[in-house]
């Protein structure tokens, strides 16, 4: 080992010389931190990736991945430990993960909203919150009896009961929601009265947990017991009262899409990190003061959200993991020796099960919760997580729990939270969508068309609302018809990070109005304001009822949640918006590749039509009013069930008073049928007749009669021709409506169009392509409802 300039040992120093002068760098500070960061990284992400399609939350390989490099596996060499752990390196990597926790506790308390926790808690969920608690804490004490009569001999009664009965009581409030996720059932009920239930149960448990502390001291008096008490609840109060006004203040001088002042960020961490000094002086633990400065710091607007997206990164991927290999290395389970160690093994699991699940079925059943929902609240309430290797690890370092029972109490955590996901699973099935028998109109075209139009429009992000509310004026008809109801669609995405605070707030909205018309806040101009004003303008000013809703989801999975809601609604046509925007020079640029996958999947799943809304500023930035709607439509008409969806949809446009449409009969030049016909039989489009006795009603009864329709032949032979037609029509035009796969002779020829999105078809990719056709007209594609 080398040693530095002033004689002290190398083992001391933050950095070495390097290899080249002799240097061993894993005998110093910085690099061996930074192989402990990696080497845990890369182990926690491997377990998880493996565990990842058995559903199970990412804190279980956290904390296999650090049992895996302590003692009970890799540890048990002790030339890696010496090399890798070593024990002068403990007191850094200790430091290291309990400033990540003080964070990741900061964060916790982020995730909890008291105002939404007392005013949202419904009776069942407190109800079963509190026998979610009693009941286990109860045999976790009975449990405590059977260990301190065995294995943990000489600790002291009081302080080991109630870590017991916590340890046995507590429901991870995150890896729940992270599980719930998983499992799609945040928006259920069962979701929801799980959340509150554990929101309940969280707090409560930190509670006790502080009791705990106060009672393990080393001083035997109790007076300082009672001391550190009332100083924790003087901490509370002051932070309470004195806190929120400032964190209030730098909020509302936060305006949502622009950057967060850097001092304010600063202002926080840094009041954390005193706070953690603070509650570490009473002779609490530092963790209580980080988590009551979450707790009090406002939610609402976009300075909740920066100090989430600044901080939850770095903490949860680098530094959080180095605290599961800290508890890993005190985690032996060489201890458990003998048939007495792995009975009481079982005991603790079994008591732990018992207590949550066997407590939460029954005070459901009394709730009147139906027996499967409560089987699976008994399951989802007995998770455990990180929370619980908190309090383990608390104890351990304050002498209350010794190395075998902290081994048993790890490894219950794990068998609890492991088995929450199959469990659940296997009793507990959401009812899946069936065809309503009264689902009459799953398209626009329809016999009566004076029956009440139910339209779902899909947005995600405030650039499709312009658009979109102008197609919603388009679509309103006439006085005579029952009316258009909208039900809009708002598409949040549910991201795989851990924190909570994004995803269970707002998921608990999923399929409920984003707004509320009774309350709003006005003081923060955020992107959901921006779209509530603008949904509330569009119902006042126009005949039209919107009904707004809101789906959080994972990308992969939000089109089930799209096809979920307009069965459940029973709408005519889901409209979604394209995933690309145009630029200047008319060229496109991808806003969210993502939603394509989404746009093809709603295509291929929905119980109704389906249309894509290509928009280059339909109708301007902002919504027009009725009165000043001045719009040209042209629908480009081949053959075939979606241009007949697409005509019916066009139709229904016209009747507005401010637009005009011209419906244009593509058909083959009479000398060139022959040629056609040899490319494709006419026995291949057995919807030609239907086309013909639709558009002879169109000519007949509806062009005749509205000067604002006008229909007009084309004859084409080849693409060329076509796109000179369109051409044509394109100058002036405000909107194309065309069907997404064309039929008929004609059509043939649009096969030599290069698709780049084949979800649009060949028509649409025709009137998007800057190549082929210069436009500034916006394109509705209308996929017909097609059985699946």
């Amino acid at each position: 080992m080398g040693s530095n300039s002033t004689g002290c040992p190398a083992g001391m120093k933050a950095t070495s010389n390097g290899v080249f002068q002799g240097d061993n760098p894993l005998d110093y500070a910085l690099p061996l931190a930074i192989l402990q960061i990696c080497m845990v990284v890369l182990l926690t992400r491997l377990l998880a990736f493996l565990l990842k399609p058995i559903r199970q939350p990412r804190v279980i390989a956290e904390i296999v991945g650090g049992i895996l490099l302590g003692p009970s596996a890799l540890g048990r060499s002790t030339a890696f430990l010496n090399a890798v752990f070593p024990s002068k390196s403990l007191t850094v990597l200790d430091t290291l993960a309990n400033i990540g926790l003080l964070f990741f506790m900061f964060l916790v308390g982020l995730e909890l909203d008291p105002k939404s926790l007392i005013s949202k808690t419904g009776k069942k969920a407190l109800a079963i919150a509190l026998a979610g608690i009693t009941f286990p804490f109860v045999l976790g004490i009975g449990t405590s009896f059977a260990l301190r009569a065995t294995i943990s001999e000489g600790v002291d009664k009081a302080p080991f009961f109630v870590f017991m009965g916590v340890a046995l009581s507590i429901t991870a409030f995150p890896v729940l929601a992270r599980i719930l996720a998983e499992l799609r059932l945040l928006t259920t009920d069962v979701g929801r009265m799980a959340m509150s239930a554990a929101a309940v149960n969280d707090v409560a448990a930190w509670i006790l947990l502080a009791l705990a502390i106060a009672l393990s001291g080393s001083n035997s008096s109790p007076l300082v017991s009672v001391w550190v008490l009332l100083s924790g609840c003087a901490f509370v109060i002051c932070c309470a009262l004195v806190l929120p006004p400032i964190f209030k203040w730098m909020s509302q001088r936060c305006s949502e899409g622009e950057a967060v002042n850097e001092s304010y960020v600063c202002a926080t961490l840094a009041t954390v990190l005193a706070a953690g000094f603070v509650t570490d002086t009473i002779g609490i633990h530092a963790l209580f003061g980080a988590f009551v400065v979450g707790v009090v710091l406002p939610k609402e607007g976009p300075f909740a959200a920066a100090l989430v997206e600044k901080v939850e990164d770095l903490v949860s991927g680098l530094f959080l993991p180095l605290y599961f290999v800290s508890s890993g290395l005190k985690t032996n389970v060489a201890t458990i020796r003998g048939l007495k160690s792995w009975g009481l093994l079982l005991l603790v699991i079994f008591n732990a099960c018992f207590g949550k699940i066997v407590g939460t079925i029954v005070v459901s059943f009394l709730c009147r919760v139906p027996f499967q929902e409560s089987l699976a609240l008994g399951f989802l309430m007995n998770t455990k997580g990180l929370v619980e290797l908190i309090v383990l690890n608390i104890g351990k370092d304050r002498k209350v729990l010794n190395d075998q029972t902290f081994a048993i109490m790890v490894l219950m955590a794990i068998f609890t939270t492991f088995m929450t996901t199959p469990l659940v699973m296997a009793v507990y099935k959401p009812a899946k969508r069936m065809a309503k028998a009264d689902y009459k109109y799953r398209t626009i075209k329809r016999k009566n068309q004076d029956t009440q139009l139910r339209l779902m429009v899909c947005f995600h992000s405030t650039r499709n609302i312009p658009s979109m509310l102008n197609l919603i004026e388009a679509s309103r008809g006439t006085e005579k018809r029952e009316g258009l109801c909208i039900y809009a669609l708002h598409l949040m995405e549910l991201t795989e990070r851990p924190s909570a605070i994004l995803m269970v707030h707002k998921t608990r909205k999923n399929g409920l109005p984003f707004w509320n018309k009774g309350r709003r806040h006005n003081n923060n101009h955020s992107d959901a304001n921006q779209i509530v004003i603008a949904f509330e303008a569009m119902e006042q000013l126009s005949r039209v009822s919107i009904r707004p809703m809101t789906a959080i989801s994972s990308i992969p999975n939000i089109h089930d949640d799209i096809c979920a809601c307009a069965e459940s609604k029973r709408v005519a046509m889901v409209i979604l918006p394209f995933h690309k925007h145009p630029r200047v020079d008319g060229t496109w640029e991808t806003t969210r590749s993502e939603f394509r996958c989404v746009n093809k999947r709603v295509l291929e799943h929905a119980p109704c039509s389906v249309g894509i809304l290509v928009d280059r500023g339909l109708g301007g930035t902002t919504h027009v009013a009725a009165s000043n709607v001045s719009s040209s439509m042209t629908m480009l008409f081949f053959g075939g069930n979606d241009d007949q969806e697409a005509l019916a949809y066009a139709l229904r446009m016209a009747e507005h008073p401010g637009i005009n449409l011209t419906i244009v009969h593509l058909i083959v030049r009479s000398e060139d049928v022959g040629d056609i016909v040899s490319v494709v039989d006419i026995n291949d489009n057995p919807s030609s007749s239907t086309d013909e006795m639709l558009l002879s009603e169109v000519k007949a009864n509806i062009c005749g009669k509205s000067s604002s329709i006008k229909f007009e032949e084309r004859g084409v032979k080849s693409l060329g021709e076509i796109i000179e037609v369109v051409g044509e029509y394109s100058r002036g035009c405000n909107l194309f409506v065309v069907g997404r796969m064309p039929k008929g002779h004609v059509a043939v020829t649009l096969n030599n169009v290069k698709c780049e999105c084949p979800e649009l078809g060949p028509l649409c990719n025709l009137l998007t392509s800057p190549d082929l056709l210069s436009t500034s007209a916006s394109v509705l594609v209308v996929q017909h409802y097609h059985a699946l």
